[in-house]
């Protein structure tokens, strides 16, 4: 078994992904080809934003949103302590301070209440200037509330929906709930490339300009027309190709049967053990099915034994990461996050499980707590 099947995946799309491949080796057109802007209108419809700009990887993508708005040193961004390592990384790498914050412990995503208290907190010399919100495991943040946050106090919002494409609130969908949101097309999130990509996503077409110049060495009107400091961050178009067969897979059915799997193992599992919480209105893509039990360590060697993988996601809260020492004294607690990190484990997911799967790793899991 699995923990997320790309070769399966790749065996029902092989046709469309081999032909797509070979278009892109026989044109020559191998960096920034036609693929490349075909795809990144396609994202910006599916979403529902005027501009998709696309990139090397989800972390080029957050670090150009804050280029674009010009983050730096003595600005304070606040990030949920409880996510992947680059949603704060890019933060201390602009110059500006990360300021960890607490998170729910039902669907995981940044805690109001505690940002609230951490900016009430905030040392008179950093200035607040934006929120990281995490769309964690694929289940997007409480936008509305958060919106409301930042407009009262002047703060941009950054929507890292890295693991959150295909997620929902009502009618709407990831990545359209930031000024700006950034996704990751890493190999194992909801839309994967075969490599490394990632987007950038708004509807301001000043801050889309400033995107498209940084991504290619900060260039003006051509690229050797240098008018700023900038990346080498382009999606290539072997990979744009690839994405935009998984793209139609992902509209017509993969997000559908994703939601099946997630279905089946609440059928299974709630009441036993902490399931996810998926609040009235939202929807998730499932990046993963993560679960709390307190004796995770030994269900995961469990589970292992019987040759079904199991993944922590995450084992050390942001704050608690050697690289932020520096910065990490200058925030209070996140007791939720370090809970979580002691609690979670996340089960195979993917589209293409089979239900018979899903009930064997349910019922193998129950017999080991």
């Amino acid at each position: 078994m699995q923990f997320r099947d790309l070769h399966r995946q790749y065996e029902a799309l092989r046709p469309a992904i081999d032909s797509a491949m070979l278009q892109v080796a026989s044109s020559g057109a191998y960096i920034m080809g036609p693929q490349v802007a075909a795809l990144e209108q396609q994202l910006a419809d599916y979403v529902g934003v005027k501009h998709c700009v696309s990139c090397a990887n989800g972390t080029d993508a957050l670090s150009l949103a804050l280029m674009a708005w010009g983050v730096g040193e003595g600005d304070a961004v606040f990030v949920p302590d409880f996510t992947f390592f680059a949603s704060a990384e890019v933060i201390a790498h602009a110059g500006a301070t990360p300021i960890f914050v607490d998170v729910e412990m039902d669907t995981y995503n940044i805690s109001l209440s505690d940002l609230e208290a951490k900016y009430a907190a905030l040392p008179s010399h950093l200035t607040p200037r934006a929120v990281v919100a995490v769309d964690l495991f694929g289940l997007p943040a409480d936008f509305m509330a958060l919106r409301q946050f930042a407009n009262q106090h002047g703060l941009l919002i950054l929507e890292d929906a890295a693991q959150g494409f295909g997620g929902s609130i009502g009618n709407r969908r990831a990545c359209s709930f930031g000024d700006i949101a950034t996704t990751s097309f890493f190999p194992a999130k909801p839309l994967g490339c075969y490599g490394d990509g990632g987007a950038v996503f708004t509807d301001n077409d000043e801050w889309a300009a400033l995107l498209r110049s940084f991504r290619v060495h900060g260039k003006g009107s051509d690229k050797y027309d240098n008018v700023r400091i900038g990346l080498n961050s382009r999606l290539d178009t072997l990979q744009a190709a690839i994405l935009q067969v998984k793209l139609k897979a992902f509209e017509d059915y993969e997000l559908d049967a994703v939601n099946r799997v997630a279905n089946l193992y609440n059928e299974r599992l709630e009441g036993k053990v902490i399931t996810p919480a998926i609040p009235q209105g939202f929807g998730s893509s499932w990046a993963q099915y993560t679960i709390q039990l307190p004796q995770r360590d030994t269900v995961k060697q469990t589970l292992q034994a019987e040759g079904i993988p199991s993944m922590v996601y995450y084992p050390k809260p942001m704050s608690a990461q050697t690289a932020f020492a520096s910065v990490a004294g200058i925030q209070g607690p996140c007791p939720n996050a370090a809970r979580l990190s002691a609690t979670v484990l996340s089960l195979p997911m993917h589209p293409y499980m089979t239900d018979a799967e899903v009930a064997h790793v349910s019922e193998t899991l129950l017999a080991s707590i």
